[in-house]
């Protein structure tokens, strides 16, 4: 069974509300007709009824029990605003901006509606940048209480490879800490572990990357990694993790056992972590478009599982980050 596949099992489980904020573009259509027939998941799609169902007719899709809820008609409206504006009231937020906010723009609408608790989770990003999908999320959800900082992972299980977990590979972060401090390196390591065995359900194997392995290169660079390796390990030690590692070293054994030699991880990782985001973003997108992955993203480290998708992304990916979140939502609600 392949890792979406697991993933659609857990989520059938127990089925959770998963909002879509955005209805304009096909692919929400169609990946809110997969996951119904999937029953994987409960979409809400935020828009005019109207509009959607003319797309669902000319995308041919099947949205028979799919909910539909149109921001500027909704009867929550004012409650949105008021939890809206008391969150942000301390940067000037007010009942009246607050409501203009939630009545003009979907993705605000339903970020109000998981933090209000009248939705499990949601995903947006198909025609969102990253930075206007994450600002209302990190303001109105926040982090974890016992998290500082989020981070956008990817999971990838890649056709055809031995490396990682039979080609099932998590990357951190990909597209929002654009250059984290050893610090927050450290604990996005934590996180991308944390969420490898919660989806996946195997012991994490976390690889610090760098372009210098055990010393093999000197610069402030390096320096970054090795320190956030040393704090990683004193904070989390139950977590395996290693580093700095090329990535040759990180995940083919023989060249792990030769440059770093006596490691636990190296040749054997399954969870990378790069070293800032320039390196995550082209490293990432060189494992899904050369090595033809299938790639799913999910934010790390919020306090509610709202997504982030990227623009370029499949139907199919689509779909495979609802169950994701709707699994992500699963487990909150069980460790609440």
């Amino acid at each position: 069974m392949s890792f979406i596949e697991t993933i659609q099992q857990r989520a059938r489980s127990n089925i959770q509300t998963i909002v879509l904020p955005e209805s304009e573009d096909d692919r929400t259509i169609l990946a809110a007709a997969k996951v119904l027939k999937d029953k994987t998941a409960q979409p809400i799609i935020l828009g005019a009824e109207e509009d959607i169902m003319a797309s669902a007719a000319r995308l041919n899709a099947d949205l028979t029990g799919v909910q539909i809820i149109d921001n500027t008609k909704s009867s929550e409206v004012d409650k949105y605003a008021t939890l809206l504006a008391e969150i942000r009231a301390k940067k000037g937020m007010t009942f009246d901006k607050a409501k203009e906010l939630i009545l003009n723009d979907r993705l605000t609408f339903g970020i109000m509606m998981v933090k209000a608790g009248d939705a499990n989770g949601l995903v947006s990003g198909a025609c969102h940048t990253s930075a206007d999908m994450l600002r209302p999320a990190l303001q109105i959800i926040k982090t974890a209480p016992e998290r500082k900082i989020a981070s956008i992972a990817f999971m990838f299980e890649i056709p055809d490879c031995d490396f990682g977990e039979n080609g099932i590979i998590l990357c951190a972060d990909c597209a929002l800490m654009q250059d984290p401090t050893p610090e927050e390196l450290a604990e996005i390591g934590a996180e991308s572990a944390a969420s490898f065995e919660a989806l996946i359900g195997k012991p994490a194997k976390v690889a610090f990357l760098c372009h210098s392995t055990k010393g093999s290169a000197n610069h402030p660079f390096v320096d970054k990694v090795v320190e956030a390796v040393k704090i990683a390990k004193e904070k989390y030690p139950d977590v395996l993790l290693d580093g700095e590692l090329q990535l040759d070293a990180a995940i083919i054994p023989e060249i792990g056992a030769s440059k770093a030699p006596g490691s636990p991880v190296a040749g054997q990782a399954n969870v990378l972590i790069f070293p800032n985001l320039e390196a995550g973003n082209i490293g990432y997108k060189l494992i899904q478009r050369i090595g033809k992955a299938e790639a799913y993203s999910f934010l790390q480290g919020l306090a509610a599982p709202v997504n982030d998708l990227s623009r370029g992304c499949s139907v199919e990916e689509l779909a495979g980050v609802i169950c994701i979140t709707a699994v992500q939502a699963q487990q909150m609600a069980a460790n609440k």
